[in-house]
């Protein structure tokens, strides 16, 4: 359960950057976050397709709202570690590809179960000129305990993006660093890529998505 509520805290996390508009370039990471979840939150809620457990439709709205605002490349690279630079262009390109549909079947999975959740945010603190900046909340849930998250996020040209999610105490990039290090040792680099790959095929076979 412990391990359910964290992938269920990282989707309403994650959830929460999936609608912006133009304005989102401007608007400070904090406040940006705040003005979007709640919306989105609703909407899962309402939405019966999602919370029948519609894969086609969570996956959809995923796709839609939610990649945009993530930067898999360097989570990618984050979580690779000193391995990224042993890594071929081709072979980048491929674990970015791979690791991305893997967080995506991820949050996917848990977004069907958001119901009651509210989440209540922490004063910003950043200086104006800064970046890379840390926004810290907690997940509010009718039963339970709160579960405390952190989003790490960087100032692009078209706006911020998420990089990384703290999941009581877990940085989901260290997290899977230990995996990427293990999958490598193994097998290399291609060996990474291959175990990501079949993840991924079973995750769509579950879900009957196709890959």
């Amino acid at each position: 359960m412990k391990m359910f509520t964290k992938f269920l805290a990282i989707a309403v996390s994650f959830s929460a950057l999936s609608f912006a508009g133009a304005a989102s370039a401007q608007e400070a990471p904090d406040a940006l976050i705040k003005r979007i979840s709640s919306d989105v939150i609703d909407t899962a809620k309402n939405d019966k397709e999602i919370q029948a457990g519609n894969t086609g439709r969570i996956m959809q709205l995923v796709e839609q709202k939610i990649i945009p605002y993530v930067d898999f490349e360097r989570m990618t690279q984050l979580a690779a570690g000193r391995f990224w630079r042993q890594a071929t262009p081709e072979q980048q390109s491929k674990l970015i590809t791979e690791f991305r549909s893997l967080l995506v079947f991820t949050y996917s999975g848990a977004l069907s179960q958001v119901r009651d959740q509210k989440i209540e945010f922490k004063p910003l603190r950043a200086a104006p000129g800064d970046t890379e900046v840390e926004v810290n909340s907690q997940v509010l849930q009718p039963r339970g305990e709160p579960v405390q998250l952190s989003y790490r996020l960087e100032k692009k040209a078209d706006g911020w993006k998420l990089y990384d999610v703290n999941v009581l105490g877990a940085w989901l990039i260290e997290a899977y660093k230990g995996t990427f290090a293990s999958e490598i040792n193994k097998g290399g680099i291609d060996g990474l890529i291959k175990a990501l790959s079949d993840k991924n095929k079973q995750l769509a076979a579950r879900g009957n998505v196709k890959k």
